[in-house]
């Protein structure tokens, strides 16, 4: 009797997990992938798209920030860990210190081959590919299997879309696999709100009120 107890509690978990993989793969993966972003955003080529061969993990996500490319390239350049922060959750990414609410002299010029900080020593992190000042920023992982591109596209005088794609490619063999399903589940959280936190320092110090620190 204790054996079949234990059994039917073994198919309930297997059924219950087979249940939440079918769910993620069906409906929450495929929204996380596009969180904002519209079909024509999606299918536009962008910088760094050639970087990843055959991507596991390929996220497009975008939001509308009522300020011009000028106003919010500052905000991309300075961004990382013992820099400006990432604007988002400053506990999990920043050590607990509050991003900056200002824009930062000291970090504004970044250079192809400089690191973006993710972690406490400002050593480890992906490089700076290439950039194209006020339009885009493509940062690498050194070695092809991992891009993450900030795209900016004015709407009109007074709108633009940000727009970032990370793309990764899964080595189911390599120890860096726990990194990247720790990207797959929790990702589009730290990237929302990094980009809800670009977006609401760009739009009040692009023309409104400034930011207090």
């Amino acid at each position: 009797m204790r054996h079949r107890g234990l059994g039917s509690k073994m198919v309930g978990v297997a059924m219950a997990l087979g249940a939440a993989t079918a769910a993620y793969l069906l409906f929450i993966r495929p929204w996380q992938l596009r969180w904002g972003a519209t079909d024509e955003e999606l299918e536009r080529p962008m910088p760094g798209d050639e970087v990843v061969e055959r991507p596991t993990f390929n996220a497009t996500r975008a939001l509308t920030i009522e300020a011009r490319p000028q106003e919010i390239w500052p905000w991309i350049v300075q961004i990382g860990m013992t820099r400006a922060g990432w604007y988002s959750y400053d506990l999990l990414d920043n050590l607990g210190r509050p991003s900056a609410r200002r824009i930062l002299p000291q970090f504004q010029n970044l250079k192809v081959g400089d690191v973006i900080p993710m972690s406490p020593d400002g050593k480890q992190g992906p490089y700076v590919k290439d950039f194209e000042q006020d339009r885009w920023m493509l940062w690498w992982d050194g070695k092809g299997g991992m891009s993450w591109v900030w795209g900016l596209y004015p709407v009109d005088e007074a709108r633009t879309r940000l727009i970032t794609r990370v793309c990764l490619h899964y080595d189911w063999r390599s120890s860096s696999i726990l990194f990247h399903m720790l990207v797959e589940f929790t990702d589009i959280v730290m990237m929302r709100k990094s980009m809800l936190g670009i977006k609401e320092r760009a739009e009040r110090i692009g023309g409104r009120e400034p930011l207090a620190d």
